[in-house]
C-alpha cells in the first residue's frame, strides 16, 4: 500500500476471484486423476484435453491466438506439458509452469499476453521482459514465440 490516505484496498476483481476459482477447480481435478495409476501419458493426454477445451471456449479473437499459440509451443518445446494454470493455457516442466497464455478477455484486457515464469531462462543482464503483448499471431509472432520458448527451456 502507498503511503497516500486516498489509496484504500478494494479487494480481489471479479476477474480475479474467478481465476482463483478455476485454480482450486484445476487442483481438484488433477487430485482426482489418481495419481498412483502410474499412467502418465493418460494424465497428460487429460491434461491437454483440459487446455483445448479452455482454449475452446474463448472468444474468437483469443481463441484463434491461443490455438497457434498452443501449436507453436507444443511443437518448439516438445518438454512442456500443456496444463490448466488459474484458467489459462500454460505449460509446464517437471510440473512447474514455464509459460502461459492469457487471453484479453481474462482479465478484461486490450489485448492477450504471452507471459513467462521465473522458471523461464530469459535471462538477459539486470533486466529483461517476461510477458508479451499479443493483438495477432502473424508468421513473424510465431517465429518469436518459437524461439522464446526454445530458450526458456534451454
Amino acid at each position: 500500500m502507498s503511503g497516500t490516505e486516498s489509496s484504500t484496498y478494494q479487494g480481489f476483481t471479479a476477474e480475479e476471484r474467478a481465476a482463483m476459482r478455476d485454480h482450486v477447480q484445476e487442483q481438484r481435478t488433477a487430485a482426482r486423476r489418481d495419481p498412483r495409476a502410474g499412467k502418465a501419458a493418460e494424465k497428460a493426454a487429460a491434461a491437454e484435453r483440459d487446455v483445448l477445451a479452455k482454449i475452446a471456449e474463448m472468444r474468437d479473437s483469443d481463441r484463434t491466438m491461443a490455438e497457434r499459440v498452443h501449436a507453436v509451443i507444443t511443437a518448439s518445446a516438445p518438454v512442456l506439458a500443456p496444463k490448466l494454470w488459474y484458467g489459462m493455457p500454460a505449460y509446464a516442466l517437471d510440473g512447474k509452469i514455464v509459460c502461459f497464455f492469457q487471453s484479453a478477455e481474462k482479465f478484461k484486457a486490450r489485448y492477450a499476453t504471452l507471459g513467462f515464469s521465473d522458471q523461464a531462462k530469459l535471462d538477459q543482464g539486470s533486466m529483461w521482459a517476461a510477458g508479451f503483448a499479443l493483438t495477432e499471431v502473424t508468421t513473424e509472432v510465431e517465429k518469436q514465440i518459437a524461439a522464446l520458448v526454445k530458450q526458456a527451456v534451454s
